[in-house]
């Protein structure tokens, strides 16, 4: 695949642009990762997702994660629980949601979650090596989530929302996604700050959800939150 990168990283001491390089002719060597590091964004959309296929897959991957304004981001000890977990999420209206690499099996549930929800948009969280990258996307994963790419954490810790809008004002262009400790209720704030969108874990995962096994409650949690991100992105 090609290789193509628009990406930034954002912390509370630096940020910095990498280059843009030209489109390569011809693919990258094994050695590269085989995958565009694209942050998902246009010039009005911003993200923290690579995104992998073709120019048509990307652009329906990042209209996705602008449309709803949320990834939601699953970890799990146990496959089959992260499996459930997820199916739950998504069947409440979930459309972008993230595995993150810690879950045991994480390719299976992927592979597994793929085939039963086709039309979702699925990726895996903290993709560190190359290898990693090659088995999430033969996994089926439409966009995976790095530490190099364009995401603003921990929010919650560095000011939040305040922090949020902070940022826009001198980097308006940049794009951010905001993650970790933000509830449901707060997420059309940072949406109305300037994020793209947001990143739920425990507002959907609960821990105390997760634990028992309550997959009915991760329903509800999803209901909830889809229809609040829909709303901040919508009005």
């Amino acid at each position: 695949m090609d290789m193509g990168a628009a990406s930034a990283y954002l912390s509370p001491s630096r940020w910095s642009l990498p280059l843009i390089p030209p489109p390569s002719p011809s693919p990258p060597p094994q050695e590269s990762i085989p995958f565009s590091r694209v942050s998902c964004c246009s010039s009005r959309l911003s993200s923290s997702a690579v995104t992998s296929g073709s120019g048509s897959s990307k652009t329906a991957t990042l209209s996705a994660i602008q449309s709803s304004g949320i990834i939601a981001c699953l970890r799990s000890s146990c496959a089959e629980i992260a499996f459930e977990a997820a199916s739950a999420a998504l069947d409440g209206g979930i459309s972008v949601l993230e595995i993150t690499m810690s879950t045991p099996g994480v390719f299976q549930v992927l592979k597994r979650l793929v085939e039963a929800y086709p039309a979702a948009f699925l990726g895996v969280g903290t993709v560190l090596s190359v290898a990693d990258a090659i088995n999430a996307m033969n996994a089926g994963a439409r966009f995976l989530m790095s530490p190099a790419t364009v995401k603003v954490y921990p929010v919650s810790a560095l000011g939040g929302v305040q922090y949020i809008a902070a940022l826009k004002k001198p980097f308006s262009d940049i794009p951010m996604v905001a993650s970790q400790g933000i509830t449901t209720d707060s997420l059309g704030d940072y949406i109305t700050a300037g994020a793209s969108a947001v990143v739920l874990s425990d507002a959907i995962f609960s821990k105390e959800a997760m634990l028992r096994r309550d997959f009915s409650k991760i329903h509800q949690l999803a209901l909830h939150a889809s229809s609040h991100g829909k709303e901040a992105v919508h009005g």
